[in-house]
């Protein structure tokens, strides 16, 4: 393995533990729940818990990013992954696993912030899109890994190995990238030019390091940073883009498919362990359609990839919605109403996961600028746990007031109103630069000295 892609492995590595310790409570659980006695209550918090950790670690880590650099935070998140995943196996009460999970949390948080901000400052730009969409890759690897340790162990029903086994690959991330680099653009940032003219050496091919630096250098300072500049005007349309396209990743319901999957079909007839199997054919669709998303992501383009994965998703929901709502109550999965539930839950994960699962973030760190990207990105990754806190909380509740078909039909309307955010505010960032995108950004608030052609976030 080359210098440049054991950076880019190391630097993913967060991505598989993310998805591992989102994905391995949906198999655990059910054995958490015989041996702690758990209420209703408890069951739920136990799965919140985490939620409600990422929430406070995305918020802390975005700052944080900006002050101690990238690398740095993922090394802590590597210790405190490490830590949380060895005290929920050995959580001798409930108190003490909702304790871990929500340590856990905190590790998820930051690493769903940091990791793609350091892939996408440290790849070059023809390949950027695609080594920022290794974080994706690795999410969805560590929730299929997930998967299978639960279909493995459940027969010995340990879900303390379950959740004990993250402690492997949360060493392998911490070893790792004590031998990794920081990212030239923090290094500028941060005054350590000659340190980012080593790294860019050995990760770009060409030698037009001093080009680069001077670039990254001509942006940082046209502008001021700080928690202040994120109020900005200039600043102010690309933040509200990374919000929107952070909460509507999760608005249009695809952890309704990664959490309650087995729910839903069992629902429909399934068997508890034909929908665990279901689940893991899910999981390797989740896998498979992710790396076509990386194949695609630097030809095809951000944007003509959201909207084809909305069109994708909003077509799945309103034929399932319809088909529940119209169609009558299914006892069997050969019954046609089954039949279709299944296929629209696949055709829904393998829209999201060539889409937007990858695409949106690799197009955070590119449209927030230097100066303020991680306490920008800090900002739409919290919002982005919220979300997924109140989509995570509201289905079982939804499901039991109005039904499933009405639900679907639900996430299928705001599916529609995600296609028209991205139809009006989001534009292309393929084959264009960091600093190119935030040069036009600034001039086309008014803030460079020059008038830029086109807004990094709003089409004309």
């Amino acid at each position: 393995m080359s210098s440049s892609w054991r950076i880019y492995f190391f630097g993913a590595l967060g991505g598989l533990l993310f998805g591992y310790d989102t994905g391995v409570i949906s198999g655990a659980l059910l054995f958490i729940k015989k041996d702690f006695e758990l209420s209703p209550f408890l069951e739920g918090a136990i799965v919140a818990s985490l939620l409600l950790g990422a929430m406070l670690g995305a918020a802390l880590s975005g700052p944080l990013s900006d002050r101690l650099g990238r690398r740095r935070l993922i090394i802590t998140a590597g210790v405190v992954f490490t830590a949380g995943a060895i005290l929920a196996a050995a959580a001798p009460t409930v108190g003490v696993l909702l304790a871990a999970r929500f340590i856990l949390g905190m590790a998820v948080g930051c690493a769903a912030l940091i990791v793609p901000l350091y892939l996408s400052e440290i790849a070059p730009t023809e390949i950027r899109g695609a080594i920022a969409s290794l974080n994706q890759l690795m999410i969805v690897c560590g929730i299929l890994t997930a998967y299978l340790v639960n279909a493995v162990l459940a027969s010995s029903e340990e879900w303390r190995i379950m959740l004990g086994l993250a402690v492997v690959p949360s060493l392998a991330l911490l070893v790792g990238m004590i031998w990794m680099p920081e990212t030239p653009r923090f290094l500028v940032h941060a005054g350590e030019e000659h340190e980012a003219r080593e790294v860019l050496s050995d990760v770009r091919d060409h030698d037009h390091h001093d080009r680069e630096i001077g670039e990254i250098r001509e942006v940082e300072q046209e502008t001021g940073g700080g928690l202040r500049e994120l109020a900005s005007p200039w600043v102010r349309p690309a933040l509200l883009v990374a919000i929107g396209l952070a909460v509507f990743q999760q608005l249009v319901g695809i952890n309704t498919i990664i959490y309650y999957a087995p729910t839903t079909l069992t629902n429909v007839g399934y068997s508890d362990q034909s929908a665990i199997y279901a689940n893991i054919a899910i999981g390797v669709l989740n896998v498979g359609m992710t790396i076509l998303a990386i194949r695609l992501i630097d030809r095809v383009g951000r944007k003509p990839l959201l909207l084809a994965g909305l069109a994708g998703m909003v077509a799945s929901l309103l034929v399932l919605g319809l088909s529940l709502t119209l169609m009558s109550e299914p006892k069997s999965p050969g019954d046609p109403a089954a039949i279709i539930t299944l296929v629209c839950l696949a055709t829904f994960i393998a829209s999201f996961a060539a889409t937007w699962g990858p695409v949106v973030w690799v197009m955070l760190p590119e449209i927030l600028p230097l100066s303020v990207r991680g306490a920008a990105l800090g900002v739409a990754v919290t919002l982005h746990w919220l979300a997924n806190f109140a989509v995570s909380q509201t289905f079982p509740l939804a499901l039991d007031a109005w039904g499933p078909g009405t639900v679907f039909l639900g996430y299928a309307a705001i599916g529609c109103v995600a296609t028209a955010f991205v139809w009006r505010f989001v534009t292309e960032t393929k084959g264009r630069s960091l600093e190119e995108i935030e040069q036009d950004l600034q001039g086309a608030t008014r803030l460079g000295e020059r008038k830029a052609p086109s807004s990094a976030t709003t089409t004309r």
